[in-house]
């Protein structure tokens, strides 16, 4: 196993707790999906989001994951910068992968355009 790191993001509609956990749920869900991940395979996980996000935590949303109880995770808030994309969630795990996976970074929704050569 190597330790990997695999990037993503995703948008959410509206800066609601129900909003931001079904955006959250959807990255993660993909997350996981595209690179065959099990839960202990997964070290940590980062969340940050634009400022205009602030209804609930993220992590908070993640720890509802089956067998993410002893995921370390964490949440921060996306540095400003004029012009970037709103309503935005990022995410960083850490996982272990098999020595011949590469890891498959997702790109969601309006969040696609960040990196429209490995959006979802």
């Amino acid at each position: 196993m190597n330790i990997r790191a695999i990037r993503g993001a995703t948008t959410c509609l509206s800066n609601t707790s129900d909003a931001i956990e079904s955006a959250v749920q959807e990255l993660v869900s993909e997350l996981v999906n595209q690179n065959k991940l099990k839960a202990k395979q997964i070290i940590s996980v980062t969340f940050s989001v634009t400022n205009d996000l602030n209804a609930c935590f993220p992590a908070a949303m993640a720890r509802k994951q089956h067998g993410w109880e002893e995921v370390a995770l964490l949440d921060c808030q996306q540095m400003y910068v004029k012009g970037d994309l709103a309503n935005c969630i990022r995410i960083l795990a850490i996982v272990n992968l098999p020595e011949d996976q590469m890891p498959r970074h997702t790109y969601l929704g309006e969040a696609s355009m960040l990196r429209p050569d490995r959006s979802v």
